[in-house]
């Protein structure tokens, strides 16, 4: 498996994995209008050249066999979606291929992260993940972090609480 930075040129390759990860992860626990509404609007092409071209934003692609099979969203400084810390670096997705859930791929698209911030020399790692995906939750608490505040995640219509977590770089 290769770790690869995405670039404006993958845009649909990055709309395309985009949309089906987040699909399979969170279809059926959504209505389909709020699905399609999140969908359209959070992976169009505007948004994503936005965020691809945006330089404290950056996104990698997992590939197994010349096939993208997952993908990292970081973002740094103003970018942020919420803390805005400059000391800090927000992982704002990773999400892999059904198919390839409890192979690692999540596991070192983390690590990816986690080199990153490194890189970045930044103090913390934070990150929001919905309180109704425990198997997310559980993956975060194995790599160590800690929950520390909550906040309101819109999809469609719908108010959806996201525990906040973070881990401490050293």
């Amino acid at each position: 498996m290769k770790i690869r930075k995405v670039n404006i040129q993958d845009i649909e390759k990055l709309k395309e994995i985009g949309k089906l990860t987040f699909a399979q992860t969170f279809s059926s626990e959504n209505s389909e209008e709020n699905m399609k509404e999140y969908l359209e609007n959070a992976f169009s092409t505007e948004k994503l050249a936005a965020e691809l071209t945006d330089q404290n934003t950056e996104f990698y692609f997992a590939e197994l066999d010349k096939k993208i099979i997952g993908y990292l969203k970081i973002n740094v400084g103003d970018s942020q979606t919420e803390i805005k810390d400059k000391n800090a670096l927000e992982i704002e997705r990773i999400y892999v291929l059904k198919e390839f859930h409890g192979k690692k791929v999540g596991q070192i698209l983390y690590g990816k992260a986690i080199e990153l911030a490194k890189e970045n020399n930044v103090e913390y790692v934070w990150l929001g993940v919905w309180e109704q995906n425990p198997r997310a939750i559980r993956f975060y608490e194995k790599n160590g972090f800690k929950a520390f505040d909550k906040h309101i995640f819109r999809l469609g219509n719908d108010e959806q609480t996201d525990i906040m977590m973070k881990l401490k770089i050293d």
